[in-house]
């Protein structure tokens, strides 16, 4: 099982049929496995070796797929590098990887043995590259366990981890992701999350896995994304939350046919209650799931369409996978009760590169791997999160779960988006704070949602604070660095 191979598998029985589309440009399935056997042979050529790590520096454009294909064809690691990153996260990344190659579209921060360019001429020109190298399969041999990419965790806890996963997991991911969502043969996905990010890349890889063709969106813009669902009748779709926010307050739904999407999906943030009724109106036609899953896990839950009455659940477990709640000392809890939510399937990663007692902490002696949630499941089984473990705020010795005070905040008029933090407190030990942006035209009164919450909400829970903000720092997975509100 290896990341090349549905490229493979396709090239032989539908060469014609579009697998990447890109503005303009585009490549059928002959083509994109044709450049990616050409670049797998030009990165051997220039003296790596399989094992060895290769960086990619890129935003969603026509060359990634390719990409992810050569490496998985020369047995090279890809390390996806966000385009976003600051030079000192970039060399970090770099050198921790121990990344021999560098490919991007614009120079890289740190010097690398191997630099291909897009856009270059000369030595570091990735066309040339390309061009020069011969277009031969290399079909190097690998182990379907060994390790396809490296991820590097967001960093919203501290230094960024590398995270090994390995062909079988990303390849299962893939296929099954193109059965649950639609997005194989004959049908066209929208590549809207960021490729180098863990899940994007799945979810905007998966359609070349599969048999299907996916559209490129080089940069979040509602508009065009809804004009790429218009002109190429494109029918599913990876989104987050930040997305439907957007396209909410863009006002741009009603100029554009968008009726084609019949698969909306979510991840990276809990969906609060209102964007959901907002998502399921403005797009009647489209089923809309609410996935759940990490770098380190892959995915581990679904809410599916006919579950959307389960209102803040994200589901039950995904294909394969099997889940376990516990609470302080690992012992189960029951139905209703909270705790740690841990998870084994075929899509956990193999461990965290050269951090033996990062990877012995979040795994078990028999196969599970904690997600540092806490969460609730009910008598069906349906979970739903409360919090991330380490954002619980200990308030005078009482747990506040901050998805409960935003879920409460998120009902208030005019709010587009908030998120609660605990600050140090001399009293209390730590205090809840609020904070919110407000929708486009629309203005927040603090007191008016203090008073919101404290109807709804026992008084350790209410904000003490509210602080009205242009936009809430996210990484580029869409999670909200919390870090970063603490630390204002």
């Amino acid at each position: 099982m290896s990341m090349a191979g549905g490229v493979r598998e396709f090239a032989a029985s539908t060469p014609h049929t579009p697998a990447v589309i890109d503005g303009d440009r585009s490549l059928t399935y002959r083509a994109l496995d044709e450049r990616a056997s050409r670049l797998a042979q030009a990165l051997l050529g220039r003296g790596l070796r399989p094992g060895d790590r290769v960086a990619v520096q890129l935003g969603n454009r026509l060359e990634f797929p390719e990409v992810i294909a050569a490496a998985a064809k020369a047995g090279l690691v890809l390390v996806p590098i966000g385009t976003r990153l600051t030079e000192a996260e970039t060399s970090y990344i770099m050198e921790h990887s121990g990344a021999r190659a560098h490919i991007s579209d614009a120079e890289p921060p740190v010097p690398a043995e191997v630099v291909l360019r897009i856009g270059a001429t000369g030595a570091a020109s990735y066309e040339q590259a390309l061009e020069s190298a011969p277009a031969a399969d290399p079909m190097v041999a690998i182990d379907e366990n060994d390790p396809a990419c490296l991820y590097y965790t967001s960093g919203t806890t501290g230094k960024p981890k590398g995270v090994l996963s390995s062909h079988r997991a990303r390849t299962l991911m893939c296929y099954l992701s193109a059965m649950e969502w639609g997005l194989g043969a004959r049908r066209v996905s929208l590549a809207v999350a960021p490729m180098y990010h863990g899940a994007g890349m799945v979810f905007d890889y998966a359609p070349v896995v599969a048999g299907g063709t996916v559209v490129m969106l080089p940069k979040w813009d509602p508009e065009h994304m809804l004009a790429l669902a218009e002109k190429h009748r494109a029918q599913s779709a990876f989104l987050v939350p930040t997305h439907a926010q957007t396209l909410r307050s863009s006002g741009a739904l009603g100029r554009y046919d968008a009726s084609s999407l019949d698969t909306l999906y979510f991840n990276a943030a809990a969906l609060p209650a209102v964007l959901k009724d907002w998502v399921m109106e403005a797009f009647p036609h489209a089923g809309v799931h609410e996935l759940y899953g990490s770098t380190e896990a892959g995915i581990v839950t679904n809410c599916r369409p006919d579950q959307a009455d389960r209102t803040g659940s994200v589901g039950l477990p995904w294909y394969m996978t099997e889940i376990r709640v516990v609470d302080g000392a690992g012992d189960p809890v029951g139905p209703g009760e909270r705790g740690e939510l841990f998870s084994r399937s075929p899509f956990l990663m193999n461990g965290y590169l050269r951090d033996d007692a990062a990877t012995d902490g979040c795994t078990t002696p028999d196969g599970f791997l904690t997600s540092g949630d806490i969460v609730v499941r009910d008598e069906d089984g349906f979970v739903y999160i409360v919090d991330r473990k380490k954002d619980m705020i200990i308030s005078g010795g009482i747990n506040i779960a901050p998805r409960e005070v935003e879920d409460v905040i998120a009902t208030f008029p005019g709010i587009a988006d908030c998120a609660v933090v605990g600050l140090p407190d001399e009293q209390w030990g730590e205090r809840v704070a609020a904070y919110v942006v407000a929708l486009p035209g629309a203005s927040v009164d603090a007191e008016a949602l203090e008073a919101h919450c404290r109807d709804r909400l026992s008084g350790p829970k209410v904000p003490r604070s509210v602080e009205v903000l242009h936009a809430l720092p996210r990484n580029a997975a869409g999670k909200i660095l919390k870090r970063e509100l603490r630390d204002r």
